[in-house]
């Protein structure tokens, strides 16, 4: 026979938000940048890159993963800074966007930080313009500054024409 079990004794079935949260760390010019680490589908040496005719600046081209065609946009290029002055070819993270794959290019690739979700931070009104556009947040870290890329933002070129 089924016993009825009061509301107050059943266990939770509540979602708890996470305590920490998990980023892939890049990067660019020295500045170290994250992405939630679910967003990341692959992490690429470098490529070759086909140039896509009449495509933004930032969008270097296309590349093929695995028989998938994946967009390459230049991350240096869509935050304002200018192009490496040495030939370091630099490493990709794949993220997927609306169904679409892209391949962020990057100047380095570093480890998997696990933050404390309460040591997330709005962006400082000290942050570059450009950078705060495509920016969700920043962590203050030890001795560096993360700023965490929003990927829909930093994908979408309809919003930046």
């Amino acid at each position: 026979m089924n016993q009825i079990v009061p509301a107050s004794k059943r266990p939770s079935t509540e979602l708890v938000a996470p305590e920490t949260q998990d980023y892939v760390t890049m990067f660019i010019d020295g500045q170290m940048f994250g992405i939630a680490v679910l967003t990341v589908q692959d992490v690429l040496g470098p490529q070759k890159i086909t140039r896509i005719p009449l495509a933004p600046r930032e969008v270097a081209g296309s590349l093929n993963l695995r028989g998938r065609i994946v967009t390459a946009i230049d991350v240096r290029l869509r935050l304002g800074l200018k192009r490496p002055q040495d030939d370091n070819k630099g490493m990709s993270v794949v993220v997927e966007q609306s169904g679409e794959l892209y391949s962020l290019m990057v100047d380095q690739v570093g480890e998997v930080l696990s933050l404390p979700v309460a040591k997330f931070e709005r962006n400082p009104p000290t942050l570059d313009p450009m950078w705060r556009e495509f920016s969700a947040g920043i962590y203050r870290l030890d001795d560096k500054l993360l700023v965490v890329l929003d990927v829909a933002k930093l994908l979408d070129f309809k919003q930046s024409e």
